[in-house]
């Protein structure tokens, strides 16, 4: 991107005002079409700060997690503070929301419900490593495999012992070692699975909801603005 001034919306008009950091939890080509905003890579520390006074919306999916400092909670408080709406969810999206939703930070969707209510506590549940230059995605997510294997469990192809045993095998992994692949080469069992549907991508249907949900929360903020002019 050349600068603000080149930032246009697929209608032809100025998006100055929503910034979305993604990356490999969904394509952005796929996100473009759900929300008009200046999509950027995963946010790592500072990017919230170098952000112009322009901005009042702001999206957090993806983030650096190793290869770069993380962006730290007391940012988003301060994007908060000057009255910009932060949206998380996903992935580091949803660790911030689920640390500083108390105090205003916005977050969507399960991953984000199940970090809320305790239900996930580890980073690595959300991590997967990608290449950088597309973001293809090289391993699996936690918990997009936890939600297959409770769909396995569910299909009467695997036991809940059997569906907790792959899970614990799973997380003594280094996050970019974890796939579906390796939880078949386990047990060949699970393969049934995705001969019968595609393996679900919960940060990805969050990924959607956020921008659907920023989508509204854009114009109603606009409708409120335009009938106060």
């Amino acid at each position: 991107m050349d600068g603000w001034d080149s930032v246009r919306s697929i209608t032809g008009s100025s998006m100055h005002d929503t910034v979305v950091f993604l990356g490999p939890s969904l394509p952005v080509a796929e996100g473009r079409q759900l929300l008009d905003a200046d999509f950027r890579p995963p946010i790592c520390r500072g990017d919230i700060d170098r952000l112009p006074p322009a901005v009042r919306f702001i999206g957090i999916i993806d983030g650096e997690f190793f290869q770069k400092l993380a962006v730290s909670p007391k940012e988003v408080l301060r994007a908060i503070g000057r009255g910009v709406e932060v949206f998380g969810c996903s992935s580091m999206g949803a660790l911030r929301a689920a640390e500083t939703h108390m105090y205003g930070m916005q977050g969507v969707g399960r991953v984000f419900a199940m970090f809320r209510d305790g239900v996930l506590d580890g980073d690595d549940e959300v991590a997967l490593s990608y290449e950088a230059w597309t973001y293809r995605a090289l391993s699996d997510p936690m918990v997009n495999l936890r939600e297959a294997l409770a769909l396995a469990q569910g299909s009467g192809l695997i036991s809940e012992a059997s569906r907790d045993e792959l899970i614990a095998q799973m997380k003594a992994r280094y996050f970019p070692q974890r796939s579906w692949r390796a939880l078949e080469a386990m047990c060949p069992a699970l393969r049934e699975l995705t001969w019968r549907r595609e393996l679900p991508d919960v940060k990805r249907e969050d990924a959607r909801d956020l921008l659907g949900v920023m989508r509204r929360a854009r114009e109603s903020r606009h409708r409120s603005a335009a009938s106060f002019s």
